[in-house]
């Protein structure tokens, strides 16, 4: 058992926890929750041994395993498969020896290293490290690849891979469907539900928590407050005691009354019904949930945007994809004001590939797409935080899409963000990833669309936060379509699915329990590494000179990839100084008419050179996995 007694804990000068008391019982899966700030990763800290605290006592048991999902992204050469049996050290330890005693015919100790992996069923590590990967939504034939050629989301999937190999008593996950889609996130859920340790797991998904917690622990006010439990029964308990106090029920009956004009409005239009219906569904939760949340510092509501009257975006016949190379066929996609969307599909499928398709930003292979009149569309992907500007603030974001807005208005409303006072006027080089993507937010509520396309958007957002989006989406009027892991968000806020899979779109008869089948059924159909195979040492040593054999013959290609990647780096780096210095509105004064032609003709040609390598990196890519199909 851990204990926790009158624990005081600081970080700095910030009192993060005051006389704090915790029992934790071997076996439970915990949910950790608090607003950001509260202390949540650095009580992580402090289970690991990291940090001490300056009071107390805390007790965890000596000959307790610990496990974690590591934070920093992950640089080595090793391959994504052998990164993760790192994972074991007990492992990588026994393999040595047997390395060793063969390289010394030392038969006894050979016999006791064999004694000792088949105690720890260690001849089964790399079935057990491809079923993860697998899991996580690597394909096989990015197993092989360094850990370096993923990108950052990709690496953290790796490191959560890696923990999930470690043996362990007590398991620490932080965040850890951030980076993660919905299959991914359900398979992870399913693999937390048969681990038979101790689980401390932060997360601000609260359907991943209902399905893998059985009590929640919030941070809040220096102290633990302990909830027997799910989320969704800790928000009912939570929401009861606060719904004890004057101001959380003035605020709720607020709230309610948001919900109730939109039911009455449009309860018996005929274009509006399902969503009404969806809305009273909704409202009667509301009295035991809003509550819960009545002290959380967000709350929007989407400005009513332009009237469109016919299509959005029609898309007939179309062959969707990049650089000539066919994702999707046959795409015929009609949004029409008022339709709300969420699309659903595994890894890959290219659901990303739509949302890019209806934005514009990808041209169709072939087809015809049509914008309608008055379109305004507000795009959230995670690319957007990139291309913020990482020295102006949120209100300088604003004031530079519309210079006339006054700085109380704009104040007013990036209040319903929690950027107050200095915050709104800080530079954002030093948020976190979960304030820039309450900017990237804003930003595109300020912009009033009648169509919102969503890639992720509840990534890096806290419970709070992902709640007054909800809240806002509910009553947002124009057209929505949506990709997240976030099913909560899905639930409460569209009204069809559509089924992104085995290259075509089409309408998706059932709910989130449906596809949840309709998945492990696609999975199945796929033919997963079979578990039973285990390798003899003998085969183990073959296998793995073999592989670094064919590692070498893959090296031109995979070391031609990443130039390719450093220079598409830079090139973006140059491109974004570029396209800083024309947002400077001096550049366009008659005095520095060369310096802005000179600019102008930079970022045509760095945008080519940029295209360039993009080509070329996809061409090095498909050439790879032919290369590894033939080995």
């Amino acid at each position: 058992m851990i204990s926790f007694s009158n624990i005081e804990l600081r970080r700095g000068i910030k009192l993060l926890l005051s006389d704090a008391e915790l029992s934790i019982h071997p076996g439970q899966h915990i949910g950790v929750i608090g607003a950001n700030g509260s202390g949540k990763s650095s009580l992580f800290k402090l289970l690991m041994g990291e940090i001490s605290a300056d009071a107390g006592e805390l007790l965890i048991p000596s000959d307790w395993r610990i496990a974690h999902m590591a934070q920093e992204l992950a640089t080595s050469e090793r391959s994504a498969l052998e990164f993760v049996i790192d994972g074991d050290p007990i492992l990588r330890a026994i393999e040595n020896d047997i390395e060793k005693a063969l390289a010394n015919e030392d038969n006894d100790r050979l016999a006791k290293a064999y004694e000792q992996m088949d105690m720890i069923n260690g001849y089964d590590a790399h079935s057990r490290a491809e079923q993860l990967l697998h899991g996580l939504g690597f394909h096989q034939s990015e197993i092989s690849q360094s850990v370096n050629s993923f990108s950052g989301g990709w690496r953290i999937r790796l490191n959560l891979a890696q923990a999930l190999m470690s043996p362990s008593d007590l398991l620490l996950l932080d965040e850890p469907t951030n980076h993660l889609d919905l299959d991914a996130t359900l398979w992870l859920e399913e693999w937390l539900k048969s681990y038979i340790g101790t689980l401390l797991v932060i997360s601000h998904d609260r359907d991943f928590l209902d399905n893998v917690v059985s009590r929640v622990i919030q941070l809040e006010h220096q102290k633990t407050k302990s909830y027997k439990g799910n989320y969704s029964a800790f928000e009912r308990l939570r929401g009861e005691r606060l719904a004890l106090q004057q101001a959380s029920f003035e605020k709720q009956q607020k709230r309610r009354k948001d919900v109730e004009a939109f039911v009455a409005r449009f309860r018996y239009k005929a274009s509006k019904a399902k969503q009404a219906q969806s809305r009273l569904k909704e409202l009667q939760r509301m009295e035991s949930i809003a509550p819960a949340h009545v002290d959380s510092p967000f709350y929007f509501n989407f400005p009513v945007s332009k009237k469109a009257f016919g299509a959005l975006v029609n898309i007939s016949q179309g062959v969707l994809g990049y650089s000539g190379k066919a994702v999707l066929n046959d795409v015929n996609f009609d949004l029409q004001p008022g339709t709300r969307i969420g699309l659903l599909g595994p890894n890959g499928a290219g659901k990303s590939t739509l949302i890019s398709s209806l934005t514009g930003d990808l041209d169709l292979i072939n087809g015809a797409r049509v914008f309608g009149e008055n379109l305004k569309v507000g795009y959230f992907a995670q690319h957007q935080l990139e291309v913020l500007d990482l020295q102006a603030s949120p209100l300088l974001h604003i004031q530079r899409i519309t210079p006339t807005a006054t700085d109380q208005e704009i104040r007013n409303f990036l209040g319903g963000f929690d950027f107050h006072n200095d915050k709104a006027l800080d530079p954002i080089q030093d948020f976190s990833g979960g304030e820039k993507a309450r900017v990237a937010l804003a930003l595109i509520v300020w912009q009033k669309p009648n169509l919102l396309l969503l890639d992720e958007p509840t990534n890096h957002l806290d419970l709070e936060m992902r709640h007054a989006l909800t809240m806002a989406l509910q009553s947002y009027e124009g057209a929505l379509v949506v990709i997240s892991h976030d099913r909560h968000l899905l639930r409460n806020t569209v009204d069809e699915f559509y089924l992104v899979a085995e290259g075509v779109v089409g309408e998706f008869k059932g709910d989130l329990k449906d596809y949840q089948n309709w998945l492990t059924n696609f999975v199945r159909d796929l033919s997963p590494v079979d578990s039973t195979v285990t390798e003899s040492v003998q085969d183990k040593k073959a296998n793995r000179q073999k592989a670094a054999q064919d590692r070498h013959k893959l090296a031109p290609v995979t070391k031609k990839i990443r130039q390719l990647e450093g220079l598409i780096a830079q090139l973006e780096g140059q491109l974004k100084e570029i396209e800083n210095q024309l947002s400077d509105e001096t550049i366009y004064k008659h005095d520095k008419k060369r310096i802005l032609t000179d600019a102008l003709e930079n970022q045509a040609d760095i945008k080519q050179q940029l295209k360039n390598c993009e080509e070329q990196w996809l061409e090095s890519q498909e050439q790879l996995e032919s290369d590894i199909t033939e080995l």
